[in-house]
């Protein structure tokens, strides 16, 4: 019985190279020169250091930037709220991946709801699909996609 697997996963090691290229930007640019700006990322969660506020907001972009041009969706990043103190401003943006049960019945309700001649089932972080023809999983694929979740979802293991 064909199949495959919906999942959302980054690639640690592109999100590095990411990061690395927007800190060598910071670098670069004059409006950041000896201002001590820069990025920190660990556990898929990059933190942004920077003196003022606005300058925050400049950072983000160039992180929106660097991860599109490396191929991470910037659907992924979850900016969180900056904390601003006198002589400093920090700001978490956590990356998500991986597909949560709320996430996984959401994608079952709608392929279910779809009419299509498929199941899907939720398997921990990943949903899998099957279904008796390729024509109909490639439907599904579809539809997922056109879908407009908040998540990027790759699809993998596809098997016949």
């Amino acid at each position: 019985m064909p199949s495959f697997d919906v999942v959302s996963e980054l690639n640690t090691h592109e999100v590095t190279n990411a990061v690395d290229q927007a800190n060598r930007e910071l670098a670069q640019r004059f409006d950041f020169k000896d201002t001590g700006a820069r990025f920190e990322v660990k556990d898929f969660v990059v933190t942004l250091h920077a003196q003022v506020d606005f300058q925050l907001k400049q950072m983000l972009e160039i992180l929106k930037l660097r991860l599109a041009k490396r191929g991470v969706e910037a659907a992924c990043m979850d900016p969180k709220e900056p904390q601003i103190a006198l002589s400093a401003a920090t700001q978490e943006v956590a990356l998500r991946h991986g597909i949560d049960t709320e996430m996984g019945k959401k994608i079952a309700r709608l392929v279910k709801d779809s009419k299509l001649k498929v199941q899907a089932s939720i398997q921990g972080d990943k949903v899998r699909i099957t279904g008796k023809q390729r024509d109909d999983l490639q439907a599904a694929m579809q539809l997922l996609r056109k879908s407009g979740l908040e998540l990027p979802l790759q699809f993998n293991n596809f098997r016949d």
